[in-house]
């Protein structure tokens, strides 16, 4: 796979998740639900939960420390601040302003706010690549954060998916991964999943949300190569994310993929088990995250891959839109800095009740 002769991508990481923890047994019985409905059907073992005190502000700057503080360079060498999300708190002024703020930057920045349900997360992480690569950086890199907190109406569907947690990358010089300048996309506009102005949960069509997710999966991969050679291009990759709402949710894609390479079920069972599955660990435990879901499968697909492995990452957006790109490991991360941080986040997090989940449902 070819990168460009200056190649940019993933300096830097820095990973948040809140203090509160759901494990979904409890919440199938809140519901009266069988619980492996929850933790084997769909495929999720804990929802992440902010406290009163915690939202997407405190979530986006605790992961932007994180990756400054894990990062080689200066502050000073910021050149752009973008914070993707669905989970805005304000309709005119941007979350980058509240990072900003927090910590302590001014001057001469980009700093914007970027939307398109989660894929904004890569929506943005590809406008500062562009924007490195169109030599407008000037030796700058960016701080890209993708912070959401998932949040459904008690009893809905998306109940058992719910999640919160942030990434924050520096993208400049490929410290830890490079990007591929070339990606693959695709969008529909549709209503799958949608929140109106002054509703406080989103309106969700699951079926058509599965239906678009899928497409979107087939039309980007199908760009890599042509069908008949796709099945052997993918073995180029050594694991492939996808962002995970839930993780049966990218089975079921997968399965369409396999089938449109001509793998027999076996082949794609195994593609499946090997090299997309382990992608998935840290977002069983946290949920769904929105813009950040991805980049928590690449995040923990890092510590997996050694130097100079191929992998891919495939983002997807209610509404409906999608991006695929390449990527490759440049070091091994299983011992890096920001690795420790975030499973100490993991032992260390508050796993509560239902009753407790109830009365926090019932403070915010």
């Amino acid at each position: 796979m070819s990168y460009s002769k200056q190649e940019f991508g993933i300096s830097a990481l820095g990973l948040a998740i809140p203090n509160l923890a759901l494990p979904l047994t409890e919440l199938a019985i809140m519901r009266s639900v069988e619980p492996t409905q929850y933790t084997e059907v769909l495929g999720c073992k804990y929802m992440s939960l902010c406290s009163p005190e915690e939202n997407v502000v405190t979530l986006a700057t605790t992961a932007a420390q994180r990756a400054l503080e894990n990062w080689k360079g200066d502050i000073s060498n910021i050149g752009m601040v973008v914070v993707a999300s669905e989970s805005a708190i304000d309709m005119s002024r941007p979350l980058s302003a509240w990072v900003m703020e927090k910590l302590g930057l001014v001057g001469n920045i980009r700093s914007y706010e970027v939307k398109h349900a989660c894929y904004g997360g890569t929506a943005a992480v590809r406008q500062a690549l562009e924007w490195q690569m169109s030599g407008n950086a000037r030796g700058k890199s960016a701080l890209v954060i993708c912070a959401d907190v998932a949040w459904y109406d008690a009893g809905h569907s998306g109940e058992p998916t719910q999640g919160a947690g942030s990434v924050a990358m520096i993208i400049g010089q490929p410290d830890i991964a490079a990007i591929a300048p070339e990606s693959f996309y695709w969008s529909e506009p549709k209503y799958d999943f949608w929140r109106p102005l002054g509703h406080k949960f989103p309106e969700v069509n699951g079926r058509l949300s599965l239906t678009c997710y899928i497409k979107a999966v087939l039309e980007t991969f199908k760009q890599l190569a042509p069908q008949e050679s796709l099945g052997n291009y993918l073995n180029e990759f050594s694991l492939l994310n996808f962002h995970v709402p839930f993780p049966k949710m990218v089975q079921k894609a997968v399965k369409k993929l396999g089938d449109y390479c001509g793998w027999e079920p076996t082949a794609t069972a195994n593609t499946m088990e090997k090299r997309i599955m382990p992608t998935m660990l840290w977002n069983q435990q946290i949920g769904n995250s929105y813009t950040a879901s991805l980049w928590f499968a690449v995040a923990y697909s890092l510590t997996r891959l050694n130097d100079k492995e191929q992998f891919s990452a495939f983002s997807y957006g209610s509404g409906c839109g999608a991006e695929l790109l390449r990527l490759q490991c440049t070091h091994n991360q299983l011992d890096a800095g920001w690795v420790k941080q975030l499973e100490l986040d993991l032992s260390n997090r508050q796993v509560i009740d239902r009753h407790q989940y109830q009365t926090l449902r019932d403070q915010l």
